[in-house]
């Protein structure tokens, strides 16, 4: 019979509110709510929800930042991210664009079109800014395109900050050319020069970051026909070359238009950092060639490479020797001339050098010095980020012939480190396999060295690694650990994420993800967990049936979910339910993971039409103002919103009023009886719901009832959190033998609406039992302590005692019985005997003995018949046996427990055996609860009887035959037959039965009747009667025959003995 009380309650918390109650409920697996969240949803062509981030702006405002990699911004497919407010009352979703895909470098021919912005993305709660990237933002150099990525850095206002571009380098491109145009008198015809102008301009890659090119004319004067910033493309530049006319001119005035060039035009838009190359083409010797010499060494130290074109069509024309011409143009040109000086024959010979011109301004494009490789031309770094102290932490998976490698921007610049510093992990004979290093970059804080940087890199040597190191800003890159993957193609190393488990600011646990790890034939992933100094600690997987899952394609560490200090983890497996997607909830323990995962959210289990569900995680802040840390989950097309629950740990207490049950003591009645009434306090601290009250006596007459039936309705409770509400349940105590086991009082919590309250932690016992004692009746310590001492006596009679009857005496067994022998204390069993009597008194001297049992063993020739308690004692002893076939009771003697100073005298009968026979019995009786022994008073006692059986065969005849032939002195030989029949009507067996014969051969005055002078045996029924044996006795004159032979219990056996008589 089990009682139950129910008191449902509501739980109140203090919020800005406090007549607020918390919206949570209860979920079979934990505290992540599947029922109250909130779907974000954006545009699925965008690839909207590939990345989430929790971000908090000025003035404290939360946000979710989502990232939408493919959204269009104008014509061009860039990338954007969204912020999303988290009030309901705005329209549609909340969202808006931020608009990032505007960011550009500046003096860069960009191309914006299919960056993937938003691909990346990560928030600095440092300063509240965060960092988006587009790791396929390209510029153009020369005839290529360049994938170096870029990434922008918002502030806390949401306005652009700066622009990150670690692997963005100057094209060999960057180039303002002036271009020294002789328009003297004597170039003829001007539009050969002007075509060779444009072809020559159509050759250059005219644009932001590329060439800029200024055109300067000269004769007598020095005009800028346009300068170098002035036009930003080939078809500007080429129009305005169609509209230059000649100035003409008697002079030839060089050396002044190279230093209007110098000092004028390259200062006129030019660029910083820009290569500084002018192209001199003229036909003629300089009029003020004094000044030459100065123009070109001044030309020499700004860093100008000077190009230098003689046409010879007026030394050709006129037959004039060209080689003083000749000499002043080569002077002109940089060294060596075979690289910087071209001549012409004539004007119309112009448009055959420019190929040539071109080609050795500028080198080819996208190729290492030897021209054989890229470097960071291609590394779409941004492909992954993470902010540091002092900056932020880059991948550049395409660099070094997407081999990768890790970059760094600062505030003071750039950091990258050589390619040198990859060799001895990444070495050059795996170089073809692309190792993807910056796949995705975190870092770890060791107690030993601080902080270490960690990067994975995917398809290296195809199994995957990820390494640890350290990289200074002067760019010195030291690998002190790598992690290697154990199977190829399982993309080791893709995700990784460092777990601070007791939020101590240590690393506890590096977790590194396989997500494409083959088990069963399937995709379904796994997470490698490492320790301390990287040593590989277990997995995490699921074993959920045959799914492509791809577990382990996001992680995200996590501050405490559910209240028990310790850090967690959520990882996502968007593959999961046919692309619907999933994430796993794991809880840490004591700077362990545990393996086994808390709670599955599966997409299916939101909403319809969430594909790819756990794409992306982000958990670090709590995002509606409840206290609690919330999840951010992306998808194809939506962004979801996890609210978690407060996990509620009931701290219930019971205590009892009295303390004890006092059986003495009955101070009310109940139903007409006297009782023991008692009064239960259930206290509740902390937070407390519903809950039940019940005393567990599973018995037809209990022992313990409630004494207001009614109380079992439910009742309401309502507490604040930090206080402690305390219910009385009063109820009785019957009378009862059963004072040894206490009466258990149990009180169940749990939620009175799963749905609408708190969860409970499921690690948190919601059943106490509390245990009511009775009071004993011993000292105040509790203890009791019993003195239990036996006495015991058996009924069977010794050897002495029984020799000394009358009608035994002259039996042989008793004959030769010795006064002071041992063999007086010897047992003596009569034949017709069956049964044996045990006396025996069991004394408690001590306190009271609770639970005292009596064991009774025996050896297998005694069958247990009966205990019989003696004296009308109210001590009652129930006996039992655990086992049929062993020769023991046990008894518990006046349960529940037997008073101090009582004593009880019982009787044990016990029965011989018929099937066992041996040479004594033992009986052993042991009292259980012993505390003191003593020589009298013993609670083990042992009765070992060895004992003789009276065999007594009552029941005899002997017959005899006499053959004489004559009588005289000596006669002749006769036969004496003797026919014996001995029967054992006893209950036990006869062995070594001696049969005795005695024949007289003298009188009692000596004279000799007769001599015996053989005898045999003639026939018999025994197979093992041993030779008969002759003895005499020669005091007596009798001549003894002796047998020895075995009777079974009521059996009889017949001897047919013969004697050869000599008559005297």
């Amino acid at each position: 019979m089990k009682l139950l009380r129910y008191f449902n309650v509501v739980l109140k918390t203090r919020c800005s509110n406090p007549e607020n109650y918390i919206i949570v409920w209860s979920h079979n697996c934990f505290n992540i709510d599947t029922k109250r969240h909130r779907i974000i949803k954006g545009p699925k062509q965008a690839q909207f929800g590939y990345t989430v981030q929790q971000h908090v702006a000025a003035g404290g405002e939360k946000w979710l930042l989502v990232g939408a990699p493919y959204e269009m911004n104008g014509p061009y497919q860039t990338g954007d991210v969204y912020k999303c407010s988290l009030n309901r009352r705005m329209n549609g979703n909340g969202c808006s664009k931020l608009n990032l895909g505007r960011i550009s470098l500046t003096n860069v021919s960009e191309r914006k079109d299919k960056m993937r912005l938003g691909m990346t993305l990560t928030s600095n709660p440092k300063d509240n800014s965060f960092v988006a990237c587009g790791p396929l933002w390209s510029y153009e150099c020369g005839s290529s395109y360049y994938s170096t990525g870029i990434c922008s850095r918002v502030n806390a206002s949401f306005k652009f900050s700066r622009t990150i571009a670690p692997a963005f380098q100057r094209c060999e491109t960057y180039m303002d050319i002036v271009i020294v145009l002789d328009g003297s008198n004597s170039i003829y015809p001007w539009y050969e020069v002007q075509a060779f102008l444009i072809n020559i301009l159509q050759k250059f890659y005219i644009g932001p970051g590329q060439i800029q090119v200024g055109v300067v004319q000269y004769g007598e004067k020095v005009v800028h026909e346009f300068k170098l910033s002035d036009y930003k493309s080939v078809e500007e530049v080429v129009k305005r070359a169609r509209s230059i006319n000649q100035r003409g001119g008697e002079e030839t005035n060089t050396a002044l238009g190279i230093n209007i060039a110098r000092s004028q035009a390259f200062k006129q838009g030019g660029r910083r950092g820009a290569k500084k190359v002018m192209i001199v083409i003229t036909d003629g010797e300089s009029h003020d060639s004094q000044d030459l010499q100065q123009a070109i060494e001044d030309s020499e130290k700004d860093g100008i490479t000077r190009y230098a074109i003689a046409v010879l069509g007026y030394y050709n024309r006129r037959g004039i020797n060209p080689e003083a011409f000749l000499n002043e143009i080569k002077y002109i040109a940089s060294d060596p001339d075979d690289k910087h000086f071209f001549n012409v024959t004539d004007e119309s010979a112009l448009k055959d050098i420019v190929d040539a011109l071109g080609e050795r301004i500028f080198s080819l494009e996208g190729t290492s010095k030897n021209g054989t490789a890229f470097g960071l031309q291609m590394s779409q770094a941004g492909f992954s980020a993470h902010n540091v102290e002092d900056g932020i932490l880059v991948g550049a998976v395409g660099a070094y012939d997407w081999n990768g490698a890790v970059l760094k921007e600062t505030r003071q610049g750039k950091v990258v480190p050589p390619k040198s510093s990859y060799t001895q992990e990444f070495p050059e004979e795996l170089k073809n396999h692309g190792a993807y290093l910056g796949y995705t970059v975190t870092s770890v804080v060791s107690a030993r060295n601080g902080r270490l940087l960690v990067a994975g890199a995917p398809r290296f040597n195809h199994t995957g690694k990820v390494i640890i190191f350290t990289l200074k800003n002067s760019g010195n890159l030291t690998i002190l650990h790598s992690l290697k993957g154990q199977q190829i193609g399982s993309y080791y190393g893709s995700e990784i994420a460092p777990l601070d488990i007791d939020g101590d600011g240590i690393t506890d646990n590096l977790l590194v993800a396989a997500p494409m790890f083959f088990s069963g034939g399937l995709e379904k992933g796994k997470v490698y967990i490492y320790r301390n100094r990287f040593v590989l600690e277990g997995s995490l997987e699921i074993h959920n049936g045959g799914q492509n899952a791809r577990f382990g394609s996001s992680l995200a560490p996590v501050p405490d979910l559910n209240g028990d200090g310790f850090n967690d983890l959520v990882v996502g497996a968007p593959l999961e339910d046919d692309h619907k997607g999933a994430i796993y909830v794991f809880f840490s323990q004591h700077n362990r993971i545990l393996r086994k995962y808390k709670q599955r959210i599966a997409a299916a289990d939101l909403a319809p039409g969430l594909q790819y569900f756990g794409r992306s995680i982000h958990g670090t802040m709590d995002m509606n103002n409840d206290g609690l840390v919330d999840l951010a989950v992306g998808s194809l097309g939506a962004a979801v919103l996890l609210w978690s629950q407060s996990v509620v740990r009931i701290y219930t207490t019971i205590r009892f009023e009295p303390s004890k049950v006092n059986i003495f003591v009955k101070d009310c009645q109940r139903g007409g009886k006297d009782v023991t009434c008692m009064s239960a306090i259930v206290c509740f601290n902390i937070t407390v719901i519903k809950y039940n009250v019940s005393i567990a006596e599973r018995r037809f007459n209990p022992r313990a009832i409630l004494d207001n039936p009614t109380k079992q309705h439910p009742q309401n409770l309502t507490l604040l959190p930090g206080e402690e509400t305390c219910e009385h349940i009063y109820f009785h105590v019957m009378e009862t033998t059963d004072y040894a086991r206490p009466i258990v009082f149990s009180a169940q919590v749990g939620l009175l609406d799963p749905d609408n309250g708190p969860v409970l932690d499921d690690s948190w016992p919601t059943v106490v039992r509390t245990e009511l004692p009775f009071w004993n009746g011993c000292d105040e310590d509790d203890r009791c302590i019993p003195d239990l001492a036996l006495q015991s006596m058996n009924d069977l009679m010794t050897r002495k005692y029984f020799c000394a009857q009358p009608v035994q005496s002259r039996g042989a067994f008793c004959r030769h019985l010795s006064e002071a022998g041992s063999e007086a204390s010897l047992r003596v069993i009569e034949g017709n005997r069956r049964r044996m009597v045990v006396d025996v008194r069991l004394e408690n001297k001590g306190e009271n003995a609770y639970n005292a049992r009596l064991n009774i063993s025996y050896t297998p020739n005694l069958r247990f018949s009966s205990l019989i308690v003696k004296d009308n004692s109210d001590i009652k002893i129930e006996c039992y046996s655990e086992d049929r076939l062993r020769s023991e009771k046990i008894c518990n003697v006046s349960a529940p427990f037997m008073r101090a100073k009582s004593q009880v005298t019982f009787r044990l009968e016990f029965e011989f055996s018929h099937t066992v026979f041996l040479d004594h019995v033992r009986v052993i009786l042991e009292a259980g609860r012993c505390e003191h022994k003593s020589k009298t008073y013993n609670c083990f006692v042992l009765l070992m009887v060895s004992f003789k059986r009276d065999s007594n065969p009552t029941r005899y005849e002997i017959k005899s035959e006499l053959s004489l032939e004559e009588r005289g002195v000596i006669g002749p030989l006769f036969n004496l037959t003797f026919q014996v029949r001995i029967q054992n009507l006893g209950y036990f067996p006869v062995n070594n039965l001696q049969l005795n014969i005695e024949i007289p051969e003298m009188t009692k005055n000596g004279n000799q009747l007769l001599q015996i002078s053989d005898f045999y045996i003639d026939q018999v029924s025994l197979s093992d009667l041993n030779t008969p044996r002759r003895e005499h006795a020669p005091t007596r004159g009798d001549c003894n025959c002796s047998f020895n032979l075995y009777l079974s219990p009521v059996t009889q056996q017949c001897i047919r003995l013969v004697a050869v008589v000599v008559t005297i």
